[in-house]
């Protein structure tokens, strides 16, 4: 057996045409299709750029702590742009980083860290 680390979601239907029900471990969320957002959901292309973000926040802040780096906080945005033409994938994806209390070279060490992993 390998040492690859299998990860499982499950989703399902949630008796609503158009949001899932999704669980991995105990958590559970509900995730809407993009094409039908609700007010009170994420949708499926939302919850694919928290992904991405909340990796690069969680990446970051752990990498700081584990070297010493005095994060004071810190904040992603992401941005997905789709177009008319192909709505099924992103044509560009724009993200920016606010970390407090450091200094801008520490800032920038720290986000070279995520985008080399």
């Amino acid at each position: 057996m390998s040492d690859d680390k299998v990860e499982t979601v499950r989703s399902s239907s949630s008796g609503t045409i158009g949001r899932a029900n999704n669980s991995a471990r105990n958590a559970r969320v509900s995730f809407d299709s993009s094409s039908r957002p609700q007010a009170d959901a994420l949708t499926n292309s939302e919850a694919f750029l928290a992904a991405v973000s909340s990796c690069g926040v969680t990446l970051i802040e752990m990498h700081a702590q584990e070297t010493g780096v005095k994060l004071a906080g810190m904040a992603v945005t992401i941005e997905g742009t789709r177009t008319a033409a192909q709505p099924n994938r992103f044509a560009r994806v724009r993200m920016s980083f606010e970390l407090n209390g450091i200094g801008q070279r520490e800032a920038e060490a720290l986000v070279e860290t995520y985008r080399g992993r």
